[in-house]
């Protein structure tokens, strides 16, 4: 039986075939993602030539072969080891923070970060000038404000969608903020809202942390005169 002690409702594991479904919506999220992103780079590389722009929405979308040593915005670009080492970090969370996933919409954004965190990646590790040190094919151009490529729109459509759901107290497990079972009771439920992760199958039995017990046969007697007063005897019932 869970503690009274602790106030925080627990929310239930994922059932293992809903677990299965949304990991396996990561996956071919991410997957699809990272083949398009290397396909894409691999069309821009034997079509486009390196400086020249093609336009393709006036001066505000065009195509242009960039080759990048940092990261967005041509930030960073003398840290390519450390850009490295933190698109490894990402792909690492992302993949430890799957085996909690009980919500769609988070299988999906971390179905993005992990497939443009590993596109890109790719790029660091097998592209010139050497191993963890590789310039990034960026190809697609911003108006004159940046080159990017298709992992970097994954990683921005994760990003914004992550926001969303942060601001929507939608936790990585499915549960929300605030939620709480119908039995339990008000002002425990305000308590515990906004300090844990709850999904509707807390295990709160009061407001004070103790279970409420049954009326025993003391307490109706306790209210009635001495044995064989008869009718005028009154019956005092539990929480009245």
């Amino acid at each position: 039986m869970p503690s009274t002690t602790d106030p925080r409702p627990v929310a239930p594991a994922t059932p293992p075939a809903r677990r299965r479904r949304l990991l396996t919506t990561l996956v071919v999220i991410a997957a699809g993602v990272l083949l398009l992103d290397q396909a894409s780079k691999q069309w821009a590389l034997a079509t486009l030539e390196e400086g020249t722009r093609r336009a393709l929405v006036g001066d505000l979308l065009g195509l242009q072969l960039v080759f990048n040593p940092g990261a967005a915005l041509s930030i960073a670009t003398g840290m390519t080891w450390v850009l490295t080492i933190v698109a490894t970090v990402v792909v690492v969370v992302v993949v430890r923070a799957a085996s909690r996933i009980g919500s769609a919409l988070w299988a999906v954004a971390l179905g993005l970060l992990l497939g443009g965190a590993i596109g890109n990646l790719v790029d660091r590790f097998a592209r010139e000038p050497g191993f963890a040190r590789g310039h990034v094919v960026d190809f697609i151009a911003y108006a004159d404000w940046f080159v990017g490529n298709v992992a970097d729109i994954a990683i921005v459509g994760a990003a914004g969608l992550i926001v969303v759901l942060a601001a929507r107290g939608v936790h990585l497990d499915g549960s929300r903020d605030g939620d709480a079972t119908g039995a339990e009771d008000t002002d425990a439920a305000a308590d515990v809202a906004g300090t844990a992760d709850v999904d509707g199958t807390a295990d709160v039995d009061g407001a004070d942390g103790t279970a409420p017990t049954a009326g025993s046969a003391d307490d109706v007697r306790g209210a009635a005169g001495p044995a064989g007063t008869g009718a005028g005897a009154t019956v005092e019932r539990p929480g009245a």
